[in-house]
């Protein structure tokens, strides 16, 4: 038996197990399962590392950094961005850590673009968050030309706050939500934006996938603004992972 899975915390609202349940069915692909491993504290790995038939884990929140040292080496991908969500184990007992969040947003968001007639040079982001996801995204847009800020709860010398957006919001058509605020079960919540101000020039995109709709995207969609959530960002990164695991 082949074993794969996820590690995080909460993980309530993981659509993986399902993902690749369905995809094992539908591609007759056997002797292979997908487990859920809610993991609050990082320590845990050890053990789980220990099973004879683990092939595979995908990492997400709180744990995409939390895992280098568990690692023995990092793919390029992952070195880069500076978060892992894909740890491949490898046939000589060693693992590697991978970052497949990068392909799955770069690629859903340039086909998102393409149905709306818009294109990169003509956008400027702001990526709210400084999580790990958040760091594929700012590799993403750098990598696709699109100037972006990072917003974040507490000032820095590279990021902004919330308070300060009401200044500048106008300027920047792309607003990426790569925190997890929003996420089932606290589905009321969304990022303190002026949402007053989003016009239908302004593009939401959410990278939470659970609600399909978040009351970010319905409080942008209340302005005239395009919305689109996570889900096809999930199944691209989760294909990735799976095309590192066979390889």
């Amino acid at each position: 038996m082949n074993r794969y899975g996820l590690i995080g915390f909460p993980l309530t609202h993981s659509f993986s197990q399902r993902y690749f349940s369905e995809k094992f069915a539908r591609e007759g692909i056997a002797d292979s399962r997908y487990d859920v491993f809610d993991m609050p504290d990082i320590s845990a790995l050890s053990e789980l590392l220990k099973l004879p038939d683990l092939r595979g884990l995908n990492v997400t929140i709180p744990h995409k950094q939390a895992v280098f040292p568990f690692l023995n080496h990092l793919d390029a991908s992952a070195e880069k961005i500076g978060a892992v969500n894909v740890i491949k184990l490898n046939a000589d007992g060693s693992r590697t850590g991978y970052n497949s969040d990068y392909y799955g947003f770069r690629q859903s968001l340039t086909d998102w673009l393409i149905t709306l007639d818009r294109t990169p040079i003509e956008l400027k982001a702001l990526v709210l968050g400084t999580g790990g996801a958040s760091k594929a995204v700012t590799v993403a847009l750098t990598d696709l030309g699109i100037p972006y800020i990072v917003v974040s709860r507490t000032k820095t010398a590279t990021t902004l706050t919330y308070e300060e957006l009401p200044e500048i919001i106008t300027n920047y058509p792309l607003l990426i939500n790569g925190s997890p605020v929003g996420t089932y079960p606290r589905t009321k919540e969304a990022p303190a934006l002026p949402y007053h101000q989003l016009t239908d020039r302004h593009l939401l995109y959410d990278l939470v996938y659970n609600p399909a709709e978040t009351q970010f995207m319905k409080l942008g969609q209340e302005r005239g603004a395009a919305v689109h959530n996570g889900l096809r960002m999930l199944e691209l990164q989760a294909e990735k992972a799976w095309e590192i695991w066979q390889s």
